[in-house]
C-alpha cells in the first residue's frame, strides 16, 4: 500500500471576519435569486461557460477522492427529442398510476405534468451519471465509496455555478431512467443520477409562487 503524499495548503485564502461576514451574505443574496425554470429561449450558450461549470462540479469532495461521477453535455436537437420521448412515455406512466394520490397532490402547487418540452427547447441537458464502480486497466471494477453523497455534492455545485454564470436550469429525475444509457451510449456501471435542462430563461418564463422555510425551522446553534 502506498504511502500518502502531502502538500502545503497553498490554495487558501483567510479573511478578515467583517470580509467574510460580507461574501457570505453577498452569496447568499446572489443564490436565493435562483429559480427552477421550465420555460427556455432559443438562444445559443457559449460552450465553454458549461465547461467551466463542470469544472467547478469537480472541485465536489468525493468518497476517498474516487470522483464517481460523468456528465454528458447534449445539445443536439434530434437527441434531445429522443430523451424528450422517452421521459415523457416514462412520466406518463407515473402521473397515468405509479404515483400516489398523495404525492399527485403534493406536486400540484408546482403545475408539473408527463409533459416535458424543455427536455427540447433548453439549449443544452446536461445529463449526471454516478458511477457505480470504476474499472481498472484490465476491465475489472474498482469499489467507488459513497456515491450518492459525492455525486449529489457535485450536482450542487454545478446548480450554483450556472446560477452564478446568467444562466437558469431545471433538474429533472424521471423514473426510471435507464433509457439514457442507451440513448447516450453509457456503460452499465453507471447509473442516470439526474438531467439538468440549462439555457437562458424564456422572456415570458414564469414560476411557482413559492416560499423557503426559515433558517430557525431548519437548524439549530448549540
Amino acid at each position: 500500500m502506498s504511502k500518502p503524499v502531502y502538500e502545503p495548503l497553498n490554495q487558501y485564502r483567510e479573511y478578515p471576519p467583517s470580509e467574510m461576514k460580507r461574501r457570505a451574505n453577498e452569496f447568499f443574496e446572489e443564490m436565493r435569486r435562483r429559480r427552477t425554470v421550465r420555460d427556455f429561449a432559443d438562444r445559443p450558450v457559449p460552450l465553454e461557460i458549461l465547461e467551466d461549470c463542470i469544472r467547478t462540479a469537480m472541485t465536489a469532495p468525493s468518497g476517498a477522492n474516487m470522483q464517481p461521477w460523468h456528465f454528458v453535455v447534449v445539445a443536439d436537437l434530434e437527441l434531445k427529442r429522443q430523451i424528450r420521448t422517452a421521459a415523457e412515455n416514462v412520466e406518463s406512466d407515473f402521473y397515468a398510476g405509479r404515483a400516489s394520490d398523495e404525492w399527485l397532490e403534493a406536486l400540484e402547487h408546482l403545475g408539473t405534468n408527463e409533459h416535458k418540452p424543455f427536455l427540447e427547447l433548453a439549449p443544452y441537458l446536461i445529463v449526471i451519471f454516478a458511477q457505480l464502480h470504476g474499472v481498472d486497466g484490465d476491465g475489472n471494477p474498482t469499489k467507488h465509496y459513497y456515491v450518492n453523497e459525492s455525486v449529489g455534492i457535485a450536482t450542487g455545485l454545478l446548480i450554483a455555478a450556472i446560477h452564478h454564470a446568467g444562466l437558469a436550469s431545471l433538474t429533472h429525475t424521471p423514473s426510471p431512467m435507464s433509457f439514457l444509457n442507451r440513448l447516450l451510449d453509457r456503460p452499465a456501471n453507471e447509473r442516470p443520477y439526474l438531467v439538468l435542462a440549462v439555457g437562458y430563461p424564456a422572456a415570458e418564463a414564469r414560476v411557482p409562487r413559492i416560499s423557503k422555510k426559515s433558517l430557525a425551522e431548519v437548524s439549530e446553534f448549540t
